[in-house]
């Protein structure tokens, strides 16, 4: 009989609301599996309040070098802002840990390709927090497009439009290229689309426009893309914080139904509504509406997926070419609405200013002098 994996030593790197709201939570609810060991904070009474909300003997540290030298954990949770991914996600690989960081990943492609450098040198993985794909109905609709049970995918939808108020941007670093790393693009919509790319797979090309319509900051405030698909389906994707009717969407009507997700921070069976077209049979329809147990979609069941493959030694979802395709179609998005052109799949390579930075050094859109 065999013995049951070791609980994996957990900490965390950064203290703030997605820590406490989101990973606290599911370190929780598989507490049989991990052991949170670390904590780190700048802000040491943001860090006293996690570690008392813990509930648990958790050391703190002022920086992660500190905390990687004298725990070495075999996961580390990032939750910092965006500009700091890369760094920290970097030196827990080599410090021998896997990663689960909040998106974006990094801020650009360059960045991403030293984050898979420094796995490759490690042995370890670092994936990116997209938590929508792993509830039960979002397994449940790749499955059934996957084996041709709605038929061939024809035309999507995707909509993040969501709203964010001036005292949302006093932040400092939001709306800035060089620590948020884009606008509603990056990190807002970068959620939903992730998820239509999760269903439709690989894209191929990408034509796109933004702008800041009401915010004073660098970065765009709305983006809109059509999408052409290697299967041939063609897409629209919205990413707002404009808009005060905030709402969550994926429709993806294929050959024999109509598959639509409408939520707005997270999603439930009871959100996936299959629409039969007239020549389907009942029968048949029910099938499809007949997923498995209710798992919301939820940092528990990404933290779930990432300890599965931990276990087995293998490279957990969302990491790899996989989470790659997704920053790469965010490049893609800036790029085609900069410069006006249609943008294909592989052709932002090193030596593109979209590989180093997702302004491209566009002079209507780079970072200005501050004085």
């Amino acid at each position: 009989m065999s013995l049951p994996p070791p609980r994996r030593r957990v900490a965390v790197i950064g203290t703030g609301a997605i820590a406490t709201g989101s990973h606290l939570p599911a370190l929780r609810v598989h507490a049989e599996r991990v052991e949170l060991v670390a904590a780190v904070d700048v802000d040491e009474r943001r860090l006293d309040a996690f570690r008392g909300q813990a509930g648990a003997r958790v050391t703190g540290f002022a920086s992660t070098e500190a905390m990687l030298d004298a725990v070495r954990p075999d996961l580390v949770l990032i939750g910092t802002p965006p500009a700091l991914h890369r760094e920290q996600t970097v030196a827990a690989l080599k410090a021998g840990a896997w990663v689960l960081c909040e998106k974006p990943l990094c801020l650009s492609l360059a960045e991403y390709d030293d984050i898979a450098a420094a796995e490759e040198a490690s042995g370890g993985y670092a994936s990116v927090v997209f938590q929508h794909r792993y509830g039960s109905g979002a397994v449940h609709a790749r499955d059934l497009i996957a084996r041709g049970e709605l038929g061939a995918p024809l035309v999507a939808h995707c909509q993040t439009t969501w709203h964010r108020d001036v005292g949302y941007y006093a932040v400092p670093w939001r709306g800035r290229w060089a620590t948020e790393g884009g606008g509603p693009t990056m990190g807002h919509g970068i959620h939903q689309y992730d998820l239509l790319l999760h269903l439709l797979g690989e894209w191929e090309e990408v034509r796109a426009m933004a702008a800041r319509l009401v915010h004073d900051v660098e970065s765009e405030d709305v983006s809109t893309a059509l999408v052409r698909f290697r299967g041939g389906a063609l897409a629209t994707v919205v990413n707002s914080v404009l808009s005060p009717h905030e709402v969550s969407r994926i429709r993806v009507d294929c050959a024999d139904a109509t598959l639509e997700l409408t939520h707005l921070y997270g999603h439930g069976n009871e959100d996936w509504v299959y629409t039969p077209a007239p020549h389907v049979s009942p029968e048949r329809a029910a099938v499809w509406r007949a997923a498995a147990a209710d798992v919301p979609s939820s940092h528990i069941a990404q933290l779930d997926a990432v300890l599965d493959a931990f276990d087995c030694g293998e490279r957990p979802p969302g990491s790899g070419p996989d989470a790659r395709a997704t920053l790469e179609f965010a490049a893609a998005l800036y790029k085609a609405a900069f410069t006006g052109q249609p943008v294909r799949a592989g052709e932002i390579a090193p030596g593109d200013p979209y590989y180093a930075a997702m302004h491209g050094d566009h002079p209507d859109w780079a970072p200005k002098e501050r004085a």
